[in-house]
């Protein structure tokens, strides 16, 4: 995919429309970032709870015209209020062509997603989405989209999934993206993180970088796990 077939290639950061009152000026990683530019299909952002990741990928979704708890670009429903003050200092640059889908998926609001498709009559699987578990409801609205080019915005989709279920996950946003879609997802799954080919940027130490797989906390804690358990457990409840 050639970069300028991206949907989104990159976001500048006007700080001066951003009130100085603003939580966002106390998370570095977010308040560092002037432009970013995205270079691959798939883009992963990494970090821990609070680095402000999610903060960014919900931002960017808003921006690009998403509903802010999720969906598609047709949803428009709100249970909450809840203030953009990052999505409107966004200067997005797109791409030359227009997505035929789009979809936010936000681990903590599907709930509400699933029930705005109620009210909508859709039903995806041929089912109704709150007639499914949590992870069978996200595939199945997710696979409506596998034939349709377009861009995927995620935050932590693995919260709804197996780890199985994250593999077939993973297959399909391979699969996605070879024929066009562009991905842009926050997670701390090690298993989605193992994509080949795309860019993973971590949000720790106050500053956002580009970092290999293997150099990711989410890598890092679940190789040292799986190999040192015993050692790790003696250690976590010793007297």
């Amino acid at each position: 995919m050639e970069l300028s077939n991206l949907f989104i290639r990159e976001f500048k950061s006007d700080w001066d429309k951003i009130p100085k009152h603003s939580f966002l000026h106390d998370i570095p990683a977010v308040r560092g970032i002037d432009e970013f530019a995205f270079e691959k299909p798939v883009t992963f952002f990494v970090g821990e709870n609070g680095s402000g990741k999610s903060t960014l990928i919900e931002a960017l979704a808003v921006a690009y015209g998403f509903n802010a708890e999720g969906g598609t670009l047709n949803y428009n429903f709100s249970t909450y209020a809840e203030s953009h003050e990052l999505a409107s200092a966004l200067r997005l640059t797109k791409g030359i062509h227009r997505p035929q889908a789009g979809y936010f998926f936000r681990a903590e609001s599907f709930f509400n997603v699933a029930t705005a498709s109620e009210k909508y009559g859709t039903k995806y699987g041929g089912k109704r989405l709150h007639s499914q578990s949590h992870g069978e409801s996200f595939l199945a609205f997710f696979q409506e989209f596998s034939n349709r080019r377009g861009i995927y915005i995620m935050d932590e989709p693995e919260a709804a999934l197996s780890p199985q279920r994250q593999l077939t996950l993973l297959l399909i946003i391979t699969e996605m993206a070879k024929n066009g879609s562009q991905f842009i997802i926050a997670t701390h799954s090690p298993i989605l993180l193992g994509l080949p080919e795309a860019s993973i940027f971590s949000f720790s130490n106050g500053a956002v970088s580009p970092v290999s797989y293997e150099e990711t906390e989410s890598y890092q804690i679940t190789k040292m796990f799986f190999e040192n358990r015993d050692r790790l457990f003696e250690e976590l409840f010793e007297d």
